[in-house]
C-alpha cells in the first residue's frame, strides 16, 4: 500500500525525492479530475444525432480560450494549456464521431 504524499509548494522542496514525490502526487490528481471530465465527453455523444456535430468550433475556440487565460492566472505557460486541450478536445471529438458512426448505422 502507497504511503499518501502530504502536499507540499515546489518552494518547500528540498531535494529531488520531494520533487518527484509532489509531481506523481499532482499527476494523481490530474489523471482523476481528467477522468471526471471523460465522463462528460461521454456523456456528451449521446445528445448529438450525426458524426457532424461532434466538433463545435465556437465551443472549442471558447474552451481554448478558457483554458489559455485560467493558465496565465495560474503561472502556467499558456501554450502548454493550450497544447494539452487542442489534444483533449481532438481526442473527444474523434471519439464522439465513432460512436455517432455506429450508433447512426442501420440495423
Amino acid at each position: 500500500m502507497e504511503r499518501k504524499v502530504e502536499r507540499k509548494k515546489a518552494l518547500d522542496c528540498v531535494d529531488m525525492g520531494e520533487v518527484r514525490a509532489q509531481i506523481d502526487r499532482v499527476d494523481e490528481d490530474l489523471i482523476k479530475l481528467l477522468a471526471e471530465r471523460w465522463t462528460y465527453v461521454d456523456r456528451a455523444w449521446v445528445f448529438k444525432r450525426s458524426p457532424q456535430e461532434a466538433s463545435v468550433p465556437w465551443r472549442n475556440k471558447d474552451v481554448i480560450k478558457k483554458v489559455s487565460r485560467l493558465a496565465k492566472e495560474n503561472d502556467m505557460p499558456p501554450e502548454l494549456a493550450e497544447n494539452l486541450w487542442r489534444m483533449i478536445i481532438g481526442f473527444g471529438i474523434q471519439y464522439e464521431e465513432e460512436r455517432l458512426m455506429v450508433k447512426n448505422q442501420p440495423s
